[in-house]
């Protein structure tokens, strides 16, 4: 085998190229391991925190912190009571969502307690009527006792639509408590509790249009990475081992080529001292 073509700037380009897609197909493949970690992370305290027991909103959820400090972090899907009144005249949705493959939005109304406060309370999800407009049910009427796990107030990353500032709203973009808050005159926790059941229980469906369908509890997963990862590392291995293949068989062509070339020079060489001999 001869390697002398692998030091061509043809070559040496080709060598570049591979390095780049199997350096990169590794990095992919490790960023998939890390989203694993962080559904299994995310996935454990889940599962930890729901195993504690129900407590009253406002001994888990700390009244007049900011949405985002460690203190509202902490008791994140936790299992909680609330006893109240609704305020359904501030029931706002959360358009653009889904729910086993059907679009509609989630209900909120904020769940007025006995000291003035209130949490918000998502109640669930609700689809389109036959008219194609959105119409949440109106929520129980009198003194509801509900039971849910804690969620984070949701805030707009770098894209994605945004709320007005101002005015009063009906239809959020996303569950952001702090814009909610704003239109409301009274304070509001900073985590919304996501309903699991009520007494008196919410309508069923088919008692009014539409019917609210409960979001339940979060099921996470660990989802494909382990799988993406796998699939990124044998693709890596595919294209190292098959650059290496071609690498190899380029030489031994090129040794051939240089073999029977230097057996041409020979033969040259043998014929011409003949030639001289004879004379």
């Amino acid at each position: 085998m001869s390697w002398h073509f692998a030091s061509r700037p043809k070559w040496i380009v080709r060598h570049v190229a591979v390095a780049i897609l199997v350096a990169s197909m590794v990095v992919l493949g490790f960023w998939q391991l890390r989203r694993l970690d962080d559904k299994q992370a995310y996935k454990a305290l889940v599962e930890a925190r729901q195993e504690e027991p129900a407590a009253e909103v406002r001994s888990v959820v700390p009244a007049g912190a900011d949405v985002r400090a460690d203190a509202v972090d902490a008791v994140l899907y936790r299992n909680v009571t609330a006893t109240g009144t609704y305020d359904d005249t501030e029931t706002v949705v959360v358009e653009n969502r889904t729910f086993n493959s059907a679009a509609g939005a989630w209900v909120l109304t904020p769940l007025r307690l006995d000291d003035g406060t209130a949490v918000v309370v998502n109640r669930g999800f609700v689809g389109f009527d036959r008219e194609g407009v959105i119409d949440p049910p109106p929520a129980p009427d009198g003194d509801v006792r509900v039971e849910g796990l804690v969620f984070p107030s949701q805030q707009r990353g770098r894209i994605g639509p945004r709320d007005p500032a101002e005015g009063e709203l009906t239809v959020l973009a996303r569950v952001d408590l702090e814009r909610f808050a704003d239109q409301l005159d009274y304070d509001v926790l900073p985590a919304y509790v996501q309903l699991v059941d009520s007494d008196p229980p919410e309508a069923p469906i088919g008692e009014g249009a539409p019917g609210l369908v409960s979001l339940g509890p979060p099921e996470p997963d660990e989802g494909p990475h382990l799988a993406y990862a796998a699939q990124w590392f044998i693709f890596t291995a595919i294209a190292a081992g098959g650059y290496v293949i071609l690498l190899r068989r380029v030489a031994r062509d090129h040794g051939r080529e240089e073999a029977a070339d230097a057996a041409d020079a020979a033969l040259d060489r043998e014929l011409a001292e003949l030639l001289d001999a004879e004379r």
